[in-house]
């Protein structure tokens, strides 16, 4: 067993699943964790084809579409029971480039004392968006700047989905509080971690709108990113903190 688990949620993701596990795996020393909500068009089925071919892939199957909140969580409990020490958080699509895997796990290797997570960042000096219209540039942008503004965290890629994570870290928080649902989780999971006293860095990656499959971004899922950033900003405000991130001892 490896000691990074890179877990990829599914839902409907025929067309890229196999591409990007393959990728996964050839671009570090990794082991897989596919988590499909019940996908109707079978994308299950293919990963378990995949699993029973080579044993560094494995598949854990939801029974309906829970969120992509959940469904990180349930791929972090699998991670803990199993000892892993990294967990990577990679989108199915092939927007995230695994070819920046072992850059992203490498500064665990020499700067992990209070190293809480490693984002592949769209908006730092070097990373970039191809294939973007100028309006999904602009509310990327936007929303990463009203959370940070919001919720005092260090980071420009707040909603960024491309991350690792000690899994020591995701113990000391108390993931069982999460009620984000869509990509709204990643700036829950950035708040909390940076609440925890920990370092937040990020690494440029080039991010692709996917060619294959239909996305999964609606405007529910902004206006909840939206709103919940709105509550957490003032839970801040009035002195919350303690109670909103909800450490373990």
């Amino acid at each position: 067993m490896n000691r990074t688990l890179v877990i990829i949620p599914t839902y409907d993701e025929r067309e890229n699943i196999e591409s990007i596990v393959r990728r996964a795996l050839g671009s570090a020393q990794v082991d897989v964790l596919v988590v499909d909500d019940g996908s109707p068009d079978g994308t299950a089925d293919i990963v378990d084809a995949m699993a029973r071919a080579d044993d560094r892939i494995s598949l854990m199957r939801r029974a309906g579409k829970g969120g992509l909140g959940a469904a990180y969580t349930a791929g972090f409990a699998y991670a803990h029971e199993r000892g892993y020490e990294l967990v990577v958080e990679m989108d199915a699509d092939g927007s995230h480039p695994p070819e920046r895997l072992d850059a992203m796990i490498a500064r665990f290797d020499h700067d992990a004392s209070d190293l809480g997570c490693v984002i592949g960042s769209r908006w730092v000096k070097g990373g970039s968006v191809v294939n973007w219209p100028a309006h999904r540039r602009l509310i990327s942008r936007a929303g990463s700047l009203y959370a940070r503004l919001m919720l005092g965290v260090p980071v420009r890629d707040v909603t960024a989905g491309y991350r690792v994570y000690p899994t020591a870290v995701l113990q000391r928080l108390d993931l069982g509080s999460i009620e984000s649902k869509g990509y709204c989780f990643q700036i829950d999971m950035t708040r909390r971690v940076h609440g925890a006293g920990l370092r937040i860095v990020e690494l440029p990656i080039e991010f692709r709108e996917r060619e294959l499959g239909q996305s999964k971004m609606s405007g529910a899922i902004v206006v909840e990113a939206m709103w919940r950033v709105t509550v957490w900003g003032f839970q801040r405000a009035a002195g919350g903190t303690s109670r909103v991130f909800g450490q373990r001892g």
